[in-house]
């Protein structure tokens, strides 16, 4: 893997800036691949600076120059931020340069210029205050893609979780719940376990949607209309799938072992385990995208933006996980 990671600016009034910092800082600890950062140069330093932080900041004019910079500054290949940053004060001038950061990374890991992308968190609410048409990264990085079907994975070492449905009400995802979505979520979540996590036959289990997985009917018949059939349709297809199981049942520790993800039924259902199991180190990555996108598992915390205090674990390991993955899509041992 010769290419380095591209890391997005996000949020530049939360505290995508902090942990980028801080894991720079930390590169040599968590043996972390090389990474540049696509954000403000001056920005960046000023921020270190303020919070006494010896980060030297390097600006590059492409990804190439970053493996000779990164040992000893970290490389930032520059944003223009129309607006000043005030950290803990999202402002809707800078969201068309968050925006265009995204789509540069994307362009640099599609040439092959970055191995991988990983993305800080963004402010939704800004974004969409700047006309951004889309629910979050995600949807976003798929019409970036060509319009793939893209698929959220969660998951910290003892745990993979794939929300089925994602950024809906609890109503509305009930209402788009079909046997066709999960069966689509399902040889998604499996094809990268295979391709991307090295697990030859993957194992997946269903959770239900009602107490009890539906108590045979009498608390609701979703187990038996929808989730049933999706299960049975993974199993023809030759995917190791078991399910409907009831949710409440489904994540402890033995269960855990039975399993290499476990495919939930909305957004929830899938993030309390995971954060209560691990919430510092949680990544998510997309599946279903022809390249790799890892992002923390938290938000972009606004309200300690700037204090230095913001706990850089899940940037970190989602660094680690984009090159252990981009090593293993390029053939190389994970462990080289």
């Amino acid at each position: 893997m010769n290419a380095p990671l591209a890391l997005t600016l996000g949020e530049p009034a939360g505290i995508g800036g902090e942990i980028t910092l801080k894991s720079w800082l930390q590169r040599g600890p968590a043996a972390l691949p090389p990474f540049f950062v696509l954000d403000d140069p001056d920005r960046l330093s000023h921020l270190a600076a303020g919070l006494g932080w010896q980060v030297p900041v390097s600006p590059i004019a492409a990804p190439e120059e970053t493996a000779a910079i990164f040992p000893r500054a970290l490389p930032v290949l520059p944003v223009s931020l129309p607006a000043a940053v005030v950290p803990g004060k999202p402002d809707s001038a800078n969201a068309g340069a968050v925006i265009g950061a995204i789509a540069k990374a994307v362009e640099f890991v599609q040439h092959g210029r970055a191995a991988a992308l990983v993305t800080n968190p963004i402010q939704k609410e800004t974004l969409y205050a700047a006309g951004f048409a889309h629910p979050g990264h995600t949807e976003y990085l798929a019409e970036l893609a060509g319009g793939v079907t893209p698929v959220m994975m969660l998951l910290c070492r003892e745990l993979r979780v794939v929300p089925v449905i994602v950024h809906h009400a609890l109503a509305e995802s009930i209402k788009l719940l079909h046997s066709e979505t999960i069966v689509t979520a399902g040889r998604i979540t499996a094809d990268a376990l295979k391709r991307d996590f090295g697990i030859a036959r993957p194992r997946l289990a269903v959770a239900g949607l009602n107490p009890h997985a539906g108590e045979n009917g009498t608390l609701g018949r979703e187990e038996i209309e929808i989730i049933a059939p999706a299960v049975a349709a993974l199993r023809t297809a030759g995917i190791e799938a078991t399910g409907p199981a009831p949710a409440d049942t489904l994540f402890h520790a033995a269960a855990r072992a039975r399993y290499d993800a476990a495919l939930c039924m909305y957004h929830d259902q899938a993030l309390i385990p995971l954060k209560t199991i691990d919430f510092d180190t949680g990544v998510n990555v997309t599946l279903g995208l022809p390249f790799i996108r890892t992002s923390p598992d938290h938000g972009t915390a606004c309200d300690i933006a700037g204090k230095g205090v913001a706990n850089p674990a899940s940037l970190i390991a989602a660094i680690e996980l984009a090159g252990t993955l981009a090593k293993r899509r390029v053939g190389v041992p994970a462990n080289a």
